[in-house]
């Protein structure tokens, strides 16, 4: 099984959306396999947005990312990065598709609730930013037949 890291970002948090956006993915039929709230340091988000580290808002996007703590997730499905980022929708939020996290709950380009893992590598290296062995939870889903044809939890 694939895992994915979401976070519930500052915004989400004030707006007491956490509910709803796990309720998301749970209805959906993936599985939270790591849940917690965290205040991000300097350290965490010079590597986990590394990528930005260079372009003139990268300063502002790390004292939003700072300014409240955040709702780490970890989330395990088959194929489930592509699935938890086509249910969170595009990042500018006011042009996603309705039936999204971001379409039926944000307006912004920052502020738009809730970060997805772009792909399974990037999973893995926010999975251990965030994330130690003892907070991830090896349990059975009880209706997984019900989710998934044996078949599609063999690959």
């Amino acid at each position: 099984m694939e895992r994915t890291v979401v976070l519930v970002k500052p915004d989400g948090v004030q707006r007491a959306l956490i509910g709803k956006i796990i309720d998301r993915f749970e209805k959906k039929g993936l599985k939270l396999i790591g849940l917690k709230m965290i205040s991000l340091s300097d350290a965490i988000l010079d590597e986990w947005y590394s990528h930005h580290k260079d372009k003139s808002f990268f300063p502002s996007l790390k004292s939003y990312m700072k300014s409240f703590p955040v709702v780490a997730m970890l989330w395990e499905g088959v194929d489930s990065v592509v699935t938890v980022r086509k249910l969170t929708g595009i990042t500018k939020a006011r042009e996603a598709d309705p039936g999204t996290i971001r379409g039926d709950f944000a307006m912004s380009q920052q502020y738009n609730l809730i970060h997805a893992s772009e792909d399974s590598v990037v999973a893995k290296k926010e999975e251990a930013l965030v994330f130690t062995e003892e907070e991830i939870f090896s349990w059975k889903k009880t209706d997984i037949g019900h989710i998934y044809l044996d078949e599609e939890l063999k690959s």
